[in-house]
């Protein structure tokens, strides 16, 4: 029987995420464990699988839409299944076949995609409720044409007050797609700016003309508009510091014999194995010796795991992810050096699974490489705690009374209040900065 295929919670606590792109077409096999779709959180870009094999009845979403965890995004049939099939489990879950795609524009009914071109351009409150739009009478005027419009074009043009008729579309019928929409609005942007037309939004002050996308010349300044991934990002952070209450413990960390043992074991493995390996090495160890430590809250329950999942994160080719790394407490040195060598590498290809992302309890992140010394991290919920890493660099520090120049690295581990209390949150710490120092507790 037929399928819905929805969007998975691709990110722990992600909403929605971004449709970056199709990877098979409408009427295609595709087998189970396949992927089918590209989708971007504010961390990551990961491929959707199918669950079961089948063709792909219906597409209900296009390229560059934002789509909520849980939607609907394609439907699958099983052998001998098709339109009828798709359309009657589509209707079971409340979804009109007039909310997806039509074979022929004639035979639809004037949907939430298609618009007279005597009408305005749908208005924000509109595209909230689309149900609500009172559809145009095509029979009326037989003269006038429909206009076909991705969703996420519509968008584009609603907020940049271009009308759909201005645009020609380059999609199957006309329809007009996002790239469509992309261009339309910036050759707008580059076109002189015209005489101000009343909008349903404010009208910009004589003295004060809103702000284009791009600066005029000489004004010393230019506006580059916010990528919907870069909204997420936003987004996602604003949440983790407004409903977690992060508390901050700072640690100096002398790293002589850690990086002596480095070198050691790079003299000898066929691995290369970074300080960066190390340091997640000594976080399953200490977590591990302080288990109290090993939680995250949930809206129910402490929840304390057996194994310690520590998510590391990479600056990829495709931007900043957080992949996790499992069971970190029985993995050898090499060996997460070697894991989170792959995960970059599948981070920059775009082939991280679902799976990759998901869980653990603390990340840990570090700008040494860049020479920043010190600083604070964000907590990537639900997980309780994320360690920064500083950089590695001679300093003097005292030792039985004398000063001697030593190798430091500075730590910093953001903690959820609500799982770890300051008291635990030191324990843990101390027994990280233990390894660290004595770094043959890595090895054992």
């Amino acid at each position: 029987m037929a399928t819905l295929l929805r969007i998975p919670e691709v990110a722990a606590g992600a909403t929605e995420v971004i449709l970056s792109e199709w990877l098979v077409e409408q009427g295609a096999e595709v087998a189970a464990g396949a992927p089918v779709v590209v989708v971007e959180t504010e961390k990551a870009t990961v491929e959707i699988e199918a669950e079961v094999t089948g063709t792909v009845l219906r597409r209900l979403c296009e390229a560059g839409e934002t789509i909520e965890v849980g939607s609907v995004y394609a439907v699958l049939g099983a052998a001998g299944e098709g339109d009828a099939e798709a359309d009657a489990l589509l209707a079971e879950v409340g979804l009109a076949a007039a909310e997806v795609p039509a074979p022929e524009p004639d035979e639809a009914a004037l949907d939430e995609e298609s618009y007279e071109t005597d009408q305005p351009a749908p208005t924000a409150e509109a595209q909230a409720e689309p149900q609500a739009v009172e559809p145009a009478e095509p029979a009326a005027d037989p003269g006038r044409t429909r206009i076909f419009a991705a969703p996420v074009a519509r968008r584009i043009l609603a907020e940049a007050g271009i009308a759909l008729d201005a645009v020609t579309g380059s999609g199957p019928r006309g329809r007009i797609m996002k790239k469509d929409a992309d261009a339309a609005v910036r050759a707008a942007q580059e076109a002189p700016a015209p005489a101000p037309e009343p909008t349903p939004a404010p009208e910009p002050e004589p003295q004060r003309p809103a702000a284009p996308a791009g600066p005029a010349a000489g004004d010393g300044w230019t506006d580059e508009p916010h990528s919907r991934l870069r909204r997420l990002v936003a987004t996602r952070l604003t949440q983790s510091k407004q409903t977690v209450p992060h508390f901050y413990l700072r640690r100096t960390v002398r790293v002589d014999a850690l990086l002596a043992v480095r070198a050691q074991l790079n003299a000898v493995s066929p691995q290369k194995i970074s300080v960066n390996d190390l340091v997640v090495r000594a976080v399953g160890v200490a977590s591990r010796t302080v288990p109290e430590a090993n939680v995250i809250w949930t809206d129910d329950a402490l929840r304390r795991y057996d194994t310690v999942d520590v998510g590391v994160a990479v600056a990829s080719e495709r931007g900043l992810m957080t992949p996790v790394v499992r069971g970190v407490e029985s993995l050898t040195p090499a060996a997460i050096a070697r894991r989170i060598r792959e995960l970059v590498e599948q981070s920059s290809s775009g082939t991280l699974r679902q799976s990759d992302l998901e869980g653990g309890t603390i990340s840990v992140t570090n700008l040494g490489m860049f020479g920043v010394e010190e600083f604070d991290a964000i907590i990537n919920p639900p997980q309780s705690a994320i360690l920064a890493v500083g950089a590695a660099a001679p300093n003097p520090v005292v030792v039985d009374g004398r000063v001697e120049v030593a190798t430091t690295m500075q730590l910093v581990l953001s903690v959820d209040h609500r799982a770890i209390d300051g008291a635990l949150g030191a324990r843990w710490l101390a027994a990280l900065v233990e390894c660290l120092e004595e770094p043959f507790r890595l090895l054992a």
